[in-house]
Order: structure tokens, then C-alpha cells, then sequence
């Protein structure tokens, strides 16, 4: 069993802590840098990402998420957690804290009334929900992609960095979860993408 942070300043940060709990983890509800210090993993939920970044700064955690990432621990990062942890943010411009070399548009969906849900391409029916979602318009070369829509990456992990362009924690899929935080961290349990 891990210890598994999901960062709860804002957004949806209770239906990641009960899918790890399902999952045999203890799901921490990460406020402070050392909620973040303590845990073997961490969760940058949905939400509005230029309200968690404020708080993010307000509250002093980006050193703390800078180094549980570079410690190697696993982190993943959904919707707003995407856009937090993006090499680049547009649609407008915003600051992150550029854990994964990718480029982002902000909204890129549409607002919230344009949410939908779609099943990813290839033959794993991965279930996808998006909610007011980035595009993922740039991968760097070292990143992987796990998963894509209609050719679109909406899945992709560099070292132990994983990031959503969706939300897996609404959907009763385990697979991206145990993917970043099961036994091995490392383990796809779906068919990557080529």
C-alpha cells in the first residue's frame, strides 16, 4: 500500500482519492509542502488551473511537487493538473511548473457545456471523459504517448511524469491509476499508442 498525495486546494480532488483507495492505497488529501514531502505519489487533480496555481504559490508547494517529481516518485496530472505541469501553456499564455515537455491549449474542447466522453482509439475501450479539457498541440521527443483520440494524444508520460488530457478518475476504468501508482509504476496496463 502507498501513500498516495492528491493535491486539494481546488477542484476534483475527491474522486481521485476514492479511486486509489479502491485500489488498496491511502489517499492523502495534500495541503501542505509536507503532506507533499510525505507522500510515495501525487495526484494534480481537475479544477480551474490558474486558481491552483495561485494557491500553489500562496501556499509554498511548488518546491515540494518540483522535488517528489524529480525524486522519481510517480505523479499524475489530469485536465487542470495537465495544464499545471505542461512545458507550455497557451490559449491564453499562463505560467506552470513544466514537469513534461509538452505544449498545451488551455479549453481547447470547448466550456463546459461541450463536454463529452469518447472511448479511446485502438482496441482497449479506454473510457474518456472530458470536462472543459486542454489539447495536448506539442510533444517533446523524450515523451511518450499512452493513448490517443481521433490521432490526438490525450494520454502521455515522460520518465514517472503521466498527464490527462481527460478525467479517469470519473470513469469506473482503474487502468490509468494502477498504471502510475500499481505495483509497478512503470507497467502499462494498455496498449501504448505508436
Amino acid at each position: 500500500m502507498k501513500r498516495i498525495g492528491v493535491l486539494a486546494m481546488q477542484g476534483g480532488f475527491a474522486a481521485h482519492a476514492r479511486r486509489l483507495e479502491e485500489l488498496g492505497h491511502a489517499a492523502l488529501e495534500a495541503r501542505t509542502a509536507r503532506d507533499v514531502e510525505n507522500a510515495d505519489g501525487l495526484v494534480l487533480p481537475g479544477g480551474e488551473s490558474s486558481a491552483q496555481l495561485l494557491l500553489i504559490e500562496r501556499f509554498g508547494l511548488e518546491a515540494s511537487i518540483r522535488a517528489l517529481a524529480e525524486s522519481g516518485r510517480p505523479v499524475l496530472a489530469t485536465c487542470a493538473g495537465l495544464i499545471l505541469v505542461a512545458a507550455e501553456v497557451m490559449s491564453p499564455r499562463q505560467r506552470s511548473i513544466g514537469l513534461i515537455d509538452i505544449a498545451v491549449a488551455r479549453n481547447a474542447y470547448g466550456r463546459q457545456l461541450d463536454s463529452f466522453e469518447a472511448t479511446a482509439d485502438g482496441g482497449e475501450g479506454l473510457p474518456l471523459v472530458f470536462i472543459r479539457a486542454p489539447r495536448i498541440v506539442r510533444v517533446g521527443q523524450t515523451v511518450e504517448v499512452l493513448a490517443t483520440l481521433d490521432g490526438e494524444p490525450v494520454l502521455v508520460r515522460q520518465n514517472n511524469v503521466t498527464a490527462a488530457t481527460f478525467h479517469p478518475e470519473l470513469t469506473g476504468d482503474t487502468r490509468v491509476h494502477r498504471t502510475v501508482f500499481g505495483v509497478g509504476a512503470r507497467e502499462a496496463v494498455f496498449q501504448t499508442t505508436p
